[in-house]
């Protein structure tokens, strides 16, 4: 009887201080030492990590650079050598002009200002080679989307179609890129039913 009365007379409040007490007792053996090294060393790891972000940041940046001094340096003329064609052009169409006037046609004069035209035409290809500038070759190659452009289909029974019959403007490169595309007329095949339209208008006119 006396030990279920000592056993009814414990104080739960005091019981539940006890395992706090515990619990405190604990925490102050945890080894603070051990708290901070595990600390310092997330700190170490964010840095490293810090670090080699922004040494990878800086390669990136240093390669973008250097690849923009190399072009700048390799087509750094790109711009003016577009717009220089535009001469070569002119050139072109004033000397197709004079040709065809009728009153010039046949004239020591008009022979005389050729030969100039084609002296500073062949001056300035030489100019454009020595930079690397060439003109794309075109008549009679396969039609390459990525050099011609196909400005109009013409029949031609002996040429594959899709090979190219006329230039129209003729295309160059700078080293590997493209200045402008070649405009050409390419090679197409007669139609069938063309063909057989053609085979019965006949004979409608014979009949």
């Amino acid at each position: 009887m006396e030990n279920k009365k000592s056993q009814s007379n414990i104080d739960p409040k005091n019981e539940s201080d006890d395992v706090v007490d515990k619990k405190v007792e604990n925490i102050k053996n945890e080894n603070p030492e051990e708290k901070k090294e595990t600390s310092l060393e997330d700190e170490i790891i964010n840095l490293k990590d810090k670090i080699a972000r922004a040494y990878a940041e800086l390669e990136n940046q240093r390669r973008r650079y250097e690849k923009e001094k190399e072009e700048a340096f390799e087509y750094g003329g790109f711009a003016f050598a577009k717009e220089a064609l535009n001469l070569l052009d002119n050139l072109e169409r004033s000397k197709l002009t004079l040709q065809q006037d009728d009153e010039l046609k046949n004239s020591s004069a008009l022979k005389k200002l050729i030969d100039h035209i084609d002296v500073i035409n062949k001056d300035m290809i030489s100019i454009f080679n020595k930079n690397n500038i060439k003109s794309i070759e075109a008549v009679d190659k396969k039609l390459d989307p990525n050099l011609h452009q196909a400005m109009m289909e013409i029949e031609e029974a002996d040429k594959e179609p899709g090979t190219i019959v006329q230039e129209i403007q003729k295309g160059f490169m700078m080293k590997d890129r493209l200045l402008r595309p070649s405009l050409v007329a390419v090679s197409k095949k007669k139609l069938q039913n063309e063909e057989k339209s053609e085979e019965n208008k006949d004979k409608k006119t014979k009949n």
